[in-house]
């Protein structure tokens, strides 16, 4: 996992996966394989799915980089404590997995809890053979 600032302000983790380098043929199987680790950590619960690369294609005014070729959010949340409203600010979490022809992307924003950014590490780099 590669640690940097998105437009200068945003910190994320990601990772650029060759397809050489997993068992997973499509965005899909990964989704599913992180939505059954979500399901099975003590804390996180499973949110849903959105389909970034479908929603946007649907507009009539929208510009997708053609490297892209599928891209969506899988959404969950760790919040185990709600002990400031401004939290609310940063959940629920997200994981971005993007299908760009030889790889696939996957990033997400830093959370502010250092667990929460190890497990969706580990999730991440589960998707590598």
């Amino acid at each position: 996992m590669q640690e940097k600032l998105f437009k200068e302000k945003y910190p994320i983790h990601t990772i650029i996966i060759k397809k050489t380098e997993t068992k997973y043929k499509s965005v899909d199987e990964i989704v599913e394989t992180i939505k059954n680790s979500v399901e099975a950590h003590p804390v996180a619960v499973y949110i849903g799915l959105f389909d970034h690369y479908a929603h946007t294609t649907g507009l009539q005014e929208s510009e997708i980089n053609s490297e892209i070729n599928e891209a969506k959010n899988i959404i969950f949340c760790f919040g185990k404590e709600l002990m400031d409203p401004m939290v609310l600010a940063v959940r629920p979490r997200s994981i971005g997995i993007a299908d760009i022809g030889e790889n696939f992307v996957l990033s997400f924003l830093e959370a502010p809890n250092p667990v929460a950014n190890q497990s969706m590490t580990a999730w991440c780099k589960s998707i590598i053979i």
